[in-house]
């Protein structure tokens, strides 16, 4: 290893003392679900937003809460509904009858932390306005745009089961997240603990340990996390083997409809080195890459109808890629 990835290293096992006060702080809330905390830092430190999955109680929502709770920064919960309006969301103008003019009522969506509850129960157009303000962070209101505050992420749960009064999201909207975690339920005796914390006299709360600013400062680390072109190129070929299964040697022709996007080379890149990151690490592996891959690419391979009359996901699709591809 070279004396600038050893500094490197020094460097992050340093800067990454604040995530673990972060770690620490949620853990007084949330019981288990280790790989969702994990994620929801990787979408913060990566700036990309992230989608939960996942049948209702499994602490989705009270998770983003506790995130928000653990940061110096403004927060906004927006319940998404059937009769949500984009107006409702961004903002509007407002007229003023004493100088006759119109003045800029701005919506909870400037705000740097968003928990779009539900996401899946608002209209196309109410989605089609998020759009925007996800990859753009700008949002237009009238004829005038706005920037949103830095760091801006969302922060999107939605409920696999019940389908009646959803609206389900647009490819383009589920490229714009960096992440895609589906949430599975508690052991049995993380459940008897969340027993006991939750019906206690007083239940536990997350304190803010860390700024805006250090969030911002950590992003530039991230940057300088070292990865060899060994691991960039195992990452294009993972990517490449969803879009072109039959030259990686994979028989997948028949099951995917459409492969990742460049978006998902970036995002798997990004996300990568955020997973470094956190264990303290200036330097990514291929490990790394294959811990996050799931997350980053589940809703961009996209499974034809022979797929799913095989009952075959897009978790399955993905494990046959990493099983093929050549880890360096």
């Amino acid at each position: 290893m070279s004396l600038d990835v050893r500094e490197m290293n020094e460097r992050v096992r340093a800067e990454a003392a604040s995530l673990d006060r972060v770690v620490s702080e949620i853990r007084k809330v949330i019981v288990g679900q280790r790989a969702m905390v994990d994620r929801l830092l990787i979408g913060l430190l990566g700036n990309g937003h992230v989608l939960l999955e996942g049948v209702p109680g499994l602490a989705k929502t009270l998770a983003v809460t506790t995130l928000a709770r653990t940061i110096h920064a403004s927060f906004q919960r927006i319940q998404f509904t059937p009769d949500l309006l984009p107006a409702d969301l961004l903002g509007t103008l407002i007229y003023n009858p004493k100088d006759q003019g119109f003045t800029v009522r701005k919506g909870p969506i400037f705000a740097n932390l968003i928990l779009a509850d539900e996401v899946n129960r608002a209209p196309a157009k109410v989605q089609s306005a998020l759009l925007e303000a996800m990859q753009e962070r700008q949002v237009t209101i009238g004829d005038a745009t706005h920037r949103l505050p830095e760091p801006f992420l969302v922060l999107a749960t939605q409920n696999p089961i019940e389908q009646e009064g959803t609206y389900p999201l647009p490819e383009a909207q589920l490229d714009r997240f960096m992440l895609k975690l589906k949430v599975s339920y508690p052991t049995k005796a993380e459940e008897k603990e969340i027993l006991e914390r939750m019906t206690a006299r007083e239940t536990p709360e997350a304190a803010a340990v860390i700024d805006s600013k250090e969030i911002v400062r950590l992003r530039g680390l991230l940057h300088e996390i070292y990865m060899d072109e060994k691991v960039k190129d195992y990452i294009l070929n993972i990517v490449f083997a969803t879009r072109e299964p039959a030259a990686a040697g994979l028989d997948l022709k028949n099951l995917i409809a459409y492969g990742a996007s460049p978006r998902a080379t970036i995002y798997l890149t990004t996300a990568a080195k955020a997973h470094a990151l956190l264990r303290g690490r200036g330097y990514v592996t291929p490990e790394d890459v294959k811990a996050i891959a799931y997350e980053v690419l589940r809703h961009r391979v996209l499974i034809t109808y022979e797929a799913e009359a095989e009952e075959v996901t897009s978790d399955e699709v993905i494990r046959r890629v990493l099983d093929r591809v050549e880890v360096p």
